[in-house]
């Protein structure tokens, strides 16, 4: 079974904090710089700055969030979140979401995740499964809440997203 795999990384140490900035839905879609040396592994050019629109995206647009799936299949989406000690957050959430941005298929999400603070670092690490689609890309949202579903600028320091499609699907 062959399986291709794109696995991003943006660091705070490079790039800076990357400021929340919330969405209708109420999160924030994760963004990864392009080229050399800022993806982990991208082979197969799913973290592509020419896809989904007429013009190239630069990083941090929104378009910079996005995983194109190269192939049909099985994919395995996970992701690593690190957050700034800011805010005083009291939740801190995730999801994966086809077509974040509602460019080919329309929004959808799927695996929301939610989690209290911790009294050391917030760390949170995600894992989910599905069907993938080379026209519809994914992506990783985040939201960091406070009382009474206030959302806060809490920002992230570290985030790793990733994608290995299994492209031989056995069928009966």
């Amino acid at each position: 079974m062959s399986v291709a795999i794109c696995s991003l990384l943006w660091d705070a140490a490079r790039h800076g904090k990357q400021t929340i900035k919330y969405d209708r839905d109420g999160y924030h879609l994760v963004r990864f710089p392009y080229g050399t040396g800022q993806e982990s592994y991208d082979s197969w050019r799913m973290h592509d700055p020419a896809k989904g629109d007429t013009s190239p995206s630069e990083f941090p647009d929104a378009r910079s969030g996005l995983i194109w799936p190269s192939h049909e299949g099985w994919g395995v989406l996970s992701a690593m979140v690190f957050w700034a000690p800011d805010g005083d957050p009291t939740e801190y959430r995730s999801r994966f979401v086809r077509d974040p941005l509602g460019l080919t298929t329309g929004y959808d999400s799927t695996a929301t995740t939610d989690s209290a603070p911790t009294r050391g670092g917030q760390y949170r690490s995600y894992v989910w499964q599905m069907f993938v689609h080379p026209g519809t890309p994914v992506g990783l949202k985040v939201s960091a809440r406070g009382v009474g579903d206030v959302k806060l600028a809490t920002p992230l320091i570290h985030a790793q997203f990733k994608l290995a499609i299994h492209t031989d699907v056995a069928t009966p």
